[in-house]
């Protein structure tokens, strides 16, 4: 279980498909503090810790396998080598619940169909598919990246559904956010409070 508050942003230094796609990634954390067995979001993707270290720079990596169900069902270019990754460790009982609930499985992905600046802020929209639409709502959390955010609008265009939120400086600039440009794929988890209520309205109408 997570919040969607990022920890710290690691880069892929290999990706070697090897049955399933086996990812190192280079991270700020102290792996002394770091279990082999541990989760860890990337980029909204909940992953096992399955080899750690430290390399000769003394930064701290880990080794984690992403299997092919992950890959399709996750941004394009998501899993190369060199791409920065947002990170959150696991959840701690006790700890601050700053953003929302997260499970980090990822239910879709979105495209960003434009960035404006608003103020110090910038406003990105995106659209979804029809799958993910009705889970989307205006003041909802959403996921992104494994970012928790707050829908500011969604509107319905055109047989797509587009939303925005809005990223104040500090989210920009301490998430891979700061990537976002027209046609960029992006990892979409919904609201786990949206995808119960979805459930039980079907029930209730099979009833």
């Amino acid at each position: 279980m997570f919040t969607g508050i990022i920890t710290d942003i690691g880069t892929i230094l290999s990706a070697d498909q090897r049955g399933d796609l086996r990812l190192v990634i280079a991270c700020g954390y102290d792996m002394d503090g770091v279990a082999l067995g541990a989760s860890i979001a990337c980029s909204g993707v909940c992953l096992t810790v399955v080899d750690k270290g430290t390399g000769a720079d003394g930064k701290g990596w880990f080794a984690v396998d992403a299997s092919a169900e992950t890959v399709r069902r996750t941004a394009v270019g998501m899993w190369e080598s060199g791409r920065r990754l947002n990170l959150e460790r696991a959840l701690k009982l006790g700890d601050e619940l700053g953003g929302h609930i997260v499970t980090g499985h990822v239910d879709g992905v979105a495209t960003v169909i434009g960035v404006c600046e608003e103020g110090e802020s910038r406003r990105v929209g995106f659209t979804v598919s029809p799958d993910i639409a009705p889970f989307v709502a205006q003041k909802g959390s959403i996921t992104i990246d494994g970012v928790s955010l707050t829908v500011n609008e969604v509107t319905d265009h055109k047989g797509e559904t587009h939303f925005s939120v809005n990223l104040i400086p500090h989210t920009w600039s301490v998430t891979t956010l700061d990537e976002l440009v027209q046609g960029r794929a992006v990892n979409i988890e919904i609201d786990v409070l949206a995808r119960y209520l979805a459930r039980m309205k079907e029930r209730i109408t099979v009833v």
